[in-house]
């Protein structure tokens, strides 16, 4: 996680992706429920979660919140396959099958630039003493799907505030982890690696806006 004054350079993902340049998706356009997306089973994988065998049927009784849907929820079974994660195949259906070498524990996380607590933290120490909630968003993508999923997290505000971001900050930058050995893609050049997301100071402190730690069980 990297604090900057410039905007980070985004690797570019149209050789992959339908970009739509309308400002809203019709209804009709989004695909069907029964192919919707997320990205449960592998934020489940990476944060050292277990899937519980009452999960599907918790899936639909998560309680509502001030900044939740109250759209009908994705179905359990149509969201633990599909997936966009490039570091595992280009192909909708890799990371189910490519991401069990992955190895989420140990797991450190590097903060640094315009930042008064710059420091390598141990995820567990980076997220202690956050108060985990449940939030039901509904997520559209690019490409023309979207799906409603329940996420347990915390607001981002409150790490950035943790970590103390200087008045020059302008930017919070996200790079992923840079290890072919376990990401098989990497060992292809079909973007730049290790992929880098980012958001404006006001977008990351918005109270809309967590830090997923896996799906609601």
């Amino acid at each position: 996680m990297r604090f900057s004054g410039n905007k980070p350079i985004f690797p570019r993902l149209d050789t992959y992706m339908l970009i739509k340049k309308t400002p809203d998706i019709k209804s009709s356009e989004i695909t069907p429920e029964s192919t919707y997306i997320n990205r449960r089973r592998f934020i489940e994988i990476a944060s050292g979660l277990s899937i519980a065998a009452s999960s599907a049927s918790a899936w639909a009784q998560t309680k509502r919140g001030p900044y939740d849907t109250d759209e009908k929820q994705t179905p359990y079974k149509d969201v633990t396959t599909y997936n966009n994660f490039y570091e595992f195949g280009t192909d909708k259906g890799d990371p189910a099958r490519t991401a069990k070498n992955f190895r989420a524990q140990p797991w450190t996380i590097s903060v640094d630039g315009l930042v008064r607590k710059p420091q390598v933290y141990a995820f567990d120490d980076l997220i202690r003493g956050m108060t985990i909630e449940d939030r039901v968003y509904r997520m559209r993508c690019v490409e023309g799907w979207s799906m409603v999923i329940p996420w347990q997290g915390f607001q981002l505000s409150e790490l950035l505030k943790r970590l103390a971001p200087t008045s020059q900050a302008r930017y919070v930058e996200f790079q992923t982890l840079y290890a072919p050995d376990q990401l098989p893609e990497q060992r292809r050049t079909i973007l730049q690696w290790p992929y880098v997301e980012g958001l404006r100071m006001d977008e990351a402190m918005h109270p809309l806006t967590i830090l997923a730690v896996g799906g609601a069980k």
